[in-house]
């Protein structure tokens, strides 16, 4: 670099600095915090075990096919063949945490018949299973948080039932992460409730997801979050980047009427929906608690033109995202197990990454227990637009659950994909920052005495 050079980019970087002193005179002091990670939570993370996401994989494996057209007889499942005989392991397994915990987990299915469809060629029963840790608080247990991954299987044809469909990566690495965390977490007590889902029917149109979902929003449960693994096995392929897991959300909510998408683009809320912040609320627990997997955000619903189950708790106004491996191997999915021209295909458990899968574990096991242990977020948060000005005034009613005890008001730059600086308020319910609306998103989050911060909620405008 010429000398010339040299001194055009230190007169550009301080009139940079000097800009973000005059657009932003606090910072200094506002920097955005890096919570401490809570030692009980990171201890658990600890107990997360490659070996036992290995023999759950190898486990549901062995039942050959879970198709969900597959056998669900009796005869089959006492054989141990079909997608009954994995439904029934899997119940058993949560059942067997549950006594280790003297009971804490309350096991149930969710069984209904689905009918005929595009893949289901005749009626058929779909049965979910799922395993609720009720919260210890009683006003915090009615916020839940919940985990889920699909236990069905597929091979080339979604309607052979009898050919081999292993699915250890998809989506059996996805289930043994709802396992691991429940035999983990449930040794452990919080504030809120946490559920350890797995579904079927997610090869055959997302139908078990679909029925879970459309349940909780009939029975009107305050569900917070939905993390979905879908596909994290980190398939062992030279171009798997095994310290990345992506995390995909949505940016204009799916069940928004016409009227909130108006507000959303007026508002420049496009990369601000509840499952975007909760997106960002996983990256921060990734830095938290250094996990060796880093959550990659990804902005956008899926993968280009696909879909999960999480799109299911979308539709009905849920926050949920989905967990994916950074690079899928296609003739490791959907495929029927042969070997053809030298190449092995079929979605096999020699090409999952066993350690992979439990560092994706640890990223979720510390995303629910950090939102399990927060107090609920606040509530009603709005900007006030009543006078045109260059400060910021934001109003929020506590925390419904009144385990607050301080207030944080985050903001970042229009482009920014993540929250860049936060001010403790203290138990404040209004603040007044001198910085314009115009050029930042802001948010506001709950902080418990032991520094478990809810998810953030940004303002919506009033006048």
């Amino acid at each position: 670099m010429t000398r010339t050079q040299l001194l055009r980019t230190s007169k550009a970087l301080r009139y940079g600095i000097l800009f973000a002193a005059l657009a932003f005179p606090f910072l200094a002091s506002a920097q955005s915090s890096m919570a401490s990670p809570d030692p009980q939570i990171a201890a658990a993370v600890r107990q997360i075990s490659p070996a036992h996401i290995r023999a759950d994989i190898e486990k549901l494996v062995s039942f050959q096919t879970r198709l969900t057209l597959s056998a669900q007889d009796p005869a089959s499942i006492a054989a141990g063949h079909g997608i009954g005989a994995a439904r029934e392991w899997i119940k058993s397994e949560f059942e067997r945490y549950s006594g280790e915990c003297g009971g804490c987990l309350e096991v149930k299915l969710d069984s209904f018949t689905e009918p005929v469809g595009p893949r289901i060629p005749q009626p058929t029963q779909l049965t979910n299973v799922y395993a609720v840790m009720k919260g210890s608080d009683p006003e915090s247990a009615k916020r839940i948080v919940l985990v889920t991954g699909h236990y069905d299987s597929r091979n080339s044809d979604t309607f052979d039932i009898k050919g081999e469909a292993p699915g250890a990566n998809d989506d059996a690495s996805g289930t043994s992460v709802s396992l691991e965390c429940a035999r983990v977490l449930s040794k452990l007590k919080f504030p809120a409730t946490i559920i350890f889902l797995t579904v079927a029917g997610e090869e055959q149109g997302l139908n078990g997801s679909h029925h879970f979902s459309q349940m909780a929003k009939t029975e009107g449960w305050n569900l917070e979050a939905v993390l979905n693994n879908d596909i994290v096995g980190g398939d062992r392929s030279a171009q798997q980047d095994a310290g990345v897991v992506r995390v995909f959300s949505e940016g204009l909510p799916t069940a928004a009427d016409a009227a909130a998408l108006r507000l959303i683009r007026n508002l420049g809320g496009e990369s601000d929906s509840p499952s975007r912040e909760l997106a960002r609320y996983i990256s921060e627990v990734g830095r938290t608690y250094q996990t060796e997997v880093h959550p990659l955000l990804v902005f956008r619903l899926d993968r280009y033109l696909r879909g999960g189950d999480h799109s299911s708790f979308n539709e009905q106004g849920f926050a949920a995202v989905r967990f994916t491996e950074y690079r899928e191997d296609f003739n490791h999915q959907h495929q029927n197990v042969r070997v053809e021209n030298g190449v092995q295909y079929g979605d096999l458990p020699r090409f999952v990454n066993f350690d992979y899968v439990a560092e994706v574990a640890r990223v979720n096991a510390a995303t629910l227990a950090s939102l399990a242990g927060a107090p609920a977020p606040p509530a009603h948060v709005r900007m006030v637009t009543r006078d045109l000005e260059n400060d910021s005034t934001l109003t929020w009613e506590p925390s419904p659950d009144d385990r607050a005890a301080s207030y944080e008001v985050l903001w970042r730059t229009t482009t920014g994909p993540d929250w860049e600086h936060s001010e403790s308020v203290g138990k404040n319910i209004r603040a007044t920052l001198p910085i314009s609306k115009d050029n930042v998103i802001f948010a506001v989050r709950a902080v418990d005495d032991q520094g478990h911060r809810s998810l953030p909620v940004v303002p919506a405008p009033e006048r």
